[in-house]
């Protein structure tokens, strides 16, 4: 009897530690295939009965059941707090049942800040070039710590297997280490409350793979994982895209090979060519994999999972360069093991139509879905 006492004790004990051990190391947020859901609490002007309507429940069963794993959910600065800093009440019950819904259909979340007032990252184009202070700003980078202080008060109750944070949304900082400082900064402020919670966090200049060889971030924390974004070539996956001065050629492409022909590329008007010279040269599925070796090379170096947090093609653009395309990224994805999620779901760049309720691409999902 003393024998099976002291078998029992010690299989108990066994338990706890690996508990303990559990609890201490990596959390179970793993990630395969997942879409933004977009355009709802961010980049909208949605309010009232239609932001409320926009995404429901069916919303996230539909996706669960076409076989994504997780959604990444972009949120605004403007559409949770007012300028005075005071909370607006409505859209954090919204963000709170969206997680609610999510976790019902065995989605994770990575809950991503995508525009606050001081960084937008796209402020060039937007024309807010000089709203951009946070990388120059110690009060700015306190109120952004302070935002996620307060997200995290809400957000602490869900799962570290279940929700993780993004806490911004493509850096562009004047300077590579200014970025690298404020990862530290946030990451030293979100683990004294969360220890493990997942942080994710992409590179500077848009999460652009070419500068992952400048980021920095804390060693030994394998809660992290690292995120880049990919759209190239942009003179397909954005053709015709009215928002970018790569949407002003209205010339052939072609995919893969060589993007632009000469006779097109001599067509084009001479202050222009400079943006369009770089798709003068062959892209194909090799390209892609030497796009992603500096991001795949930082991910192994630190340990972590990487991640492609948004790629796609605008829908207007030809579905054989947009299929080709897509088929070649999955590929990619699928050997070097990195996790991604397209953008989106059901705006410019998805597959579902919102207010038609309907599929606009249903080929696009089932090449995503690998059926």
């Amino acid at each position: 009897m003393k024998r099976i006492a002291l078998f029992t004790i010690a299989i108990v004990a066994m338990t706890l530690s690996a508990i303990a051990a559990t609890s201490e190391g990596t959390n179970n947020f793993t990630i395969k295939r997942g879409t933004n859901v977009s355009h709802w609490l961010s980049q909208s002007n949605e309010r009232g009965v239609a932001r409320r309507l926009h995404i429901q429940e069916d919303d996230f069963a539909r996706l669960a059941q076409l076989g994504f794993d997780f959604v990444r959910l972009p949120i605004d600065e403007e559409q949770f707090w007012d300028e005075a800093g005071n909370k607006l009440p409505e859209v954090w019950h919204l963000l709170t049942q969206a997680l609610d819904w999510a976790g019902k259909y065995h989605l994770r979340t990575i809950v991503d800040l995508h525009i606050i007032r001081t960084h937008h990252f796209n402020a060039v184009n937007e024309g807010k070039a000089n709203a951009n202070v946070l990388f120059t700003s110690d009060k700015a980078q306190q109120d952004f710590i302070n935002m996620w202080y307060q997200l995290s008060d809400v957000l602490k109750a869900y799962s570290n297997d279940a929700v993780a944070y993004e806490f911004m949304n493509e850096p562009v900082a004047d300077d590579h280490e200014q970025w690298n400082q404020l990862i530290f900064k946030v990451h030293k402020a979100l683990r004294k409350r969360e220890p493990q919670r997942t942080l994710v966090v992409g590179s500077n200049k848009w999460q652009g793979t070419g500068t992952f060889k400048y980021l920095r971030i804390p060693e030994g924390d394998k809660n992290i994982i690292l995120s880049f974004h990919y759209y190239e070539p942009m003179v397909l996956t954005h053709y015709g895209a009215p928002w970018t001065p790569i949407g002003k050629y209205k010339g052939k492409v072609n995919y893969p090979g060589q993007m632009i022909s000469q006779q097109d590329y001599e067509a084009i008007p001479a202050d222009l060519r400079p943006t369009f010279e770089p798709y003068t040269k062959v892209w194909d599925r090799e390209r892609i994999c030497q796009d992603f070796r500096d991001a795949i090379a930082v991910a192994k170096k630190y340990g972590v999972q990487l991640f492609c947090g948004e790629w796609g093609v605008y829908e207007p653009v030809n579905r054989d360069l947009a299929y080709r395309w897509t088929e070649d990224m999955l590929s990619v994805f699928k050997e070097y093991n990195i996790a991604w999620a397209t953008w989106c779901y059901d705006a410019d760049f998805g597959f579902w139509d919102q207010k038609r309720h309907t599929y606009k691409d249903r080929p696009l999902v089932e090449l995503l879905m690998e059926k």
